[in-house]
């Protein structure tokens, strides 16, 4: 069974061409930025994929199309949209049967991306098991889904609002490899580095790129969470943002904040507690980690 996928002018251009290609999520649009921070944030990240020898395809669902890219008005109006749902594995396919719009988180991002034959995926931060999750079991299908679907994620860890402990151990479990890039310990999103060891480390592109091409020869599921840290000039060290965190999940749970609303909740009451310091350094992150997949893309000849 085949499924239509609509692809950006540009998209469509580097696939007849054979050019690399990385997937971009698109909740960071919707949910995790605001406008028009968002838009241009975006684009920067787009750019700095060109800039590296491959083309961006930013993936949302509008009005019942899974988009593979996104033209330049279309990427603005999702921008400034209001009400768009955040797809996940379990949403998806309802918003695409009945016509909808939204936006994709990791999950989705990744079930597209190996739809359009796309192998590499950056990204800010994953999602994991939230703190308290021993009590209300919130564990994003992110952890599932690379578990699942072959795509090598890049991103900065798993978001630092998360228990990433708990997280470790659920990627474990699941057979997912944690690769972390450049260090020994595994970064923690605003921070570049933890007091965590990570599994394991490498330390070039083409290394990434091998372990994700003999995980398809060995014949095993699932892709490769690459932990990329934020260049230490654009950290929040953990001495500073790990208070204002427990603070922003203090409130939360004063105002029975739950499910899909908790991210966007803790990201704006950190954005704000911090003076925009959270904006400045998600926006580094990301372009880091978008500069790291297209290098890891073009080595896979993705």
């Amino acid at each position: 069974m085949t499924f239509d996928l609509t692809y950006s002018g540009e998209v469509t251009a580097a696939r007849k061409a054979g050019t690399p290609v990385v997937a971009l999520e698109s909740t960071i649009i919707t949910h995790g930025m605001p406008w028009p921070q968002n838009v241009e944030t975006a684009r920067l990240v787009e750019d700095e994929i060109r800039r590296a020898g491959a083309v961006p395809a930013t993936i949302a669902v509008l009005d019942g199309r899974l988009h593979i890219g996104l033209e330049a008005d279309q990427l603005d109006a999702l921008g400034q949209a209001k009400n768009v749902a955040k797809l996940s594995r379990a949403d998806i396919a309802a918003c695409i049967a009945t016509g909808g719009t939204g936006a994709t988180t990791v999950a989705a991002t990744m079930i597209a991306a190996h739809l359009a034959g796309i192998r590499v995926f950056a990204t800010g931060g994953i999602g994991g098991v939230h703190r308290g999750a021993e009590q209300s079991f919130d564990i994003s299908a992110d952890l599932r889904e690379l578990a699942e679907t072959p795509v090598t994620v890049v991103a900065a860890g798993a978001k630092a609002i998360l228990d990433i402990p708990k997280t470790m151990e659920v990627l474990e479990t699941l057979g997912v490899p944690v690769i972390t890039y450049g260090q020994d310990n595994l970064p923690a999103f605003w921070s570049s580095s933890s007091d965590i060891a990570s599994p394991l480390r490498m330390d070039s592109a083409a290394d990434i790129a091998k372990a994700h091409l003999m995980r398809a020869k060995l014949g095993l599921p699932g892709g490769q969470l690459i932990a990329n840290p934020i260049p230490v000039k654009d950290q929040i060290p953990n001495d500073i943002i790990t208070p204002i965190i427990t603070a922003a999940l203090n409130e939360a749970e004063r105002q029975a904040i739950t499910a899909k609303r908790v991210t966007p909740f803790l990201l704006d009451n950190i954005f704000h507690a911090t003076n925009g310091m959270s904006l400045t350094a998600n926006i580094a992150l990301v372009r880091n980690n978008a500069r790291l997949a297209a290098a890891i893309a073009i080595a896979m000849g993705a």
